[in-house]
């Protein structure tokens, strides 16, 4: 028999003074649900360029980095974590930038490609 792997799944969120609060619920092994919470800083999310829609999965690796035997239910999603997000960002962007330059066309070759044809 197979084991599955331990799961969050993202439960809600919550808005408190410029945080927002995601609650996951852990589903162990044995289907058996237990509640974590994960708070994180809206304006240091902006500062960092992170957006609103990144932060649920974000905030869930903060969960999955953590021992599963820690007694510990509720975690912040720090700026130290954001800023090591947005490092690898940036540097993942910079490698595809590097990897495949834009081509960029004459402007006369430009004109003979137009599907219009004069009359």
């Amino acid at each position: 028999m197979r084991a599955i792997a331990v799961q969050y799944v993202l439960a809600g969120f919550t808005q408190d003074t410029g945080f927002r609060i995601f609650t996951f619920e852990r589903v162990a092994d044995d289907w058996a649900r237990t509640a974590f919470s994960v708070s994180a800083d809206l304006a240091l999310a902006r500062k960092h360029g992170i957006r609103v829609q990144e932060l649920p999965l974000l905030c869930r690796g903060v969960l999955e980095r953590h021992s599963e035997s820690d007694d510990q239910r509720a975690f912040t999603f720090t700026e130290g974590d954001m800023t090591i997000h947005s490092t690898l960002v940036t540097a993942a962007l910079e490698a595809q930038k590097r990897k495949s330059p834009r081509k960029r066309f004459a402007a006369a070759g430009a004109e003979s490609a137009s599907p219009v044809q004069p009359a």
